[in-house]
């Protein structure tokens, strides 16, 4: 009977912004330009460090993860809904529900777990001086790298998995703009019970478990930066470390509250709003914090604009 009646759901509607009168005409601009700001932003960070050989260090290969990982997870929401905002009826399949969870799970979870290896990294830098060519060598930093990414799928595969086990009994109006767990166990007529235990679980292993290395990392980072008596020293190393403590705190500031706020309380607008934030907000913050605060990547941007002119102008010229 649960397998019916789960299979007979074929297809999602989104109720997000329903209750705001044509939402779709005041939300699909700002959506938009958050998107392209997100993609052009990160593919500007990737690309610098593949064309400056300055940027190719640890701290900057991953970096460029992040940025690709910034741009993925973006991708996996942001289009769809803004297709949906061109749409009278905003839908999605089911298979494309458990795709778009899966692909979410996945990038967000590699996400904080790639954070994580470069607070280990600004750690081996400070702390570890004499070490760092072993300690982040080309073959480690490619581990770290595909272990983070593998981090991420597997406990996406997990969620996904129990997800697929979820009966909807019919109803198929999701309360949200995207697909994602809590708003499928919100709609699900059998017990979620399980899957809701394993979320917080999850949360606290996944999401917790890099976060606590974080803040790990950080106090020996700490303690040894006040043991510096250079002032410009002590100053370029906490600049170094700046930029990846802003994106730590706006990431997972986002997801301790997507994923463990109050299930009540909120409108439904809200609710939708404060856990799309998840979405868009960090991938979208993260270059501008990069490139604003960093040194390293401002000089690059100019050194490789200002060659580009000069190769341009060399070629109208011949």
């Amino acid at each position: 009977m649960g397998e019916k009646n789960r299979t007979r759901v074929v297809e999602f509607i989104f109720l997000g912004f329903s209750g705001i009168p044509n939402s779709h005409i005041y939300l699909f601009l700002p959506f938009l330009t958050i998107y392209l700001v997100t993609v052009l932003g990160n593919l500007m960070i990737f690309t610098l460090i593949q064309l400056d050989p300055s940027l190719r260090t640890p701290m900057y290969y991953f970096l460029s993860h992040l940025s690709s990982l910034d741009i993925c997870l973006s991708s996996v929401t942001v289009p769809k809904i803004l297709v949906n905002f061109l749409r009278q009826k905003q839908t999605i399949t089911y298979n494309q529900c458990l795709a778009q969870v899966f692909f979410l799970l996945t990038f967000s979870g590699t996400e904080g777990a790639m954070l994580a290896v470069m607070a280990y990294d600004r750690y081996a830098a400070i702390c570890k001086p004499l070490h760092y060519s072993r300690l982040m060598s080309p073959t480690v930093c490619t581990i770290l790298a595909l272990a983070t990414w593998i981090w991420g799928a597997l406990d996406s595969a997990l969620h996904t998995a129990l997800s697929t086990t979820l009966s909807f009994c019919g109803v198929n109006q999701i309360p949200h703009i995207l697909c994602d767990v809590p708003p499928l166990l919100k709609i699900a007529c059998n017990s979620a019970h399980f899957n809701d235990s394993v979320i917080h679980i999850s949360s606290f292993l996944v999401g917790g478990g890099p976060f606590f290395f974080i803040i790990l990392s950080y106090v020996f980072i700490l303690s040894s930066i006040l043991k510096i008596r250079s002032a410009n020293t002590k100053r370029k190393a906490f600049s170094t470390c700046a930029s990846h403590l802003t994106v730590v705190i706006i990431y997972f500031g986002n997801g301790m509250l997507n994923y463990n706020r109050p299930s009540a309380g909120y409108s439904l607008e809200i609710d939708t709003l404060v856990s799309t934030m998840f979405c868009i907000i960090p991938p979208m913050v993260n270059p501008l914090i990069y490139s604003l605060r960093n040194k390293d990547v401002r000089e690059a941007f100019w050194k490789v604009l200002e060659s580009q002119t000069k190769a341009k102008h060399h070629n109208t010229m011949n």
